[in-house]
């Protein structure tokens, strides 16, 4: 019989970065910010409440996936994020009317304190809205670099152990490639 080990625990704090601070992701902030507060359950979360089948079916060995991966406790988790409005999360969740007001209103605190990065934003991809909280950098190795400085600095201000983006804004149109997509040199230039 195959011995299969438990991974290495996750330690230290997450820091999730979303790129849109809108309907899909302050609903899932208020969801998360909801477990961590003792007034809700992950119901449909994969990963809290389904588990995993390890071996032949006859085995019964059926831990939680949360149990059995290298996971990040809910409680170790911040939400951040980049937007092109300057709504904070509670405002931004009350504007995109999917959850409730008295629901917001039990996180108010914690959802106001996350408040968006400015987002790069270019109108010649998305043609129906109008950015202002958008970075100024002129060329895109510019809005690369203060995205990397943006990420450098909520980590050190958030004591995370490490990073990940989920991706939330809008979908952009799409672009035939040109020379700037054909290697870092040329996408460096522009």
């Amino acid at each position: 019989m195959d011995v299969i080990k438990k991974p290495t625990e996750a330690k230290g704090k997450l820091g999730i970065l979303m790129p849109g601070l809108g309907a899909v992701a302050t609903t899932l902030i208020a969801g998360v910010e909801a477990i961590k507060k003792g007034k809700s359950q992950p119901i449909g979360s994969l990963t809290q409440m389904s588990s995993i089948r390890l071996g032949k079916r006859t085995e019964n060995r059926n831990p939680l996936i949360k149990d059995f991966v290298p996971l990040a406790k809910l409680s170790d988790i911040v939400f951040g994020g980049w937007d092109i409005y300057e709504d904070n999360v509670y405002e931004a969740a009350v504007n995109a009317s999917v959850l409730e007001l008295h629901q917001l209103t039990e996180l108010k605190t914690e959802l106001e304190q996350i408040k968006p990065m400015s987002a790069v934003f270019d109108p010649n991809y998305v043609k129906n809205i109008i950015g202002t909280n958008i970075k100024k950098e002129t060329t895109k190795y510019d809005l690369a670099l203060a995205l990397m400085k943006d990420m450098e600095k909520f980590k050190a201000i958030n004591n995370c152990d490490r990073l990940v983006i989920v991706w939330c804004a809008s979908t952009e149109k799409y672009i035939e490639p040109t020379n700037i997509h054909t290697s870092i040199d040329e996408f460096e230039k522009h």
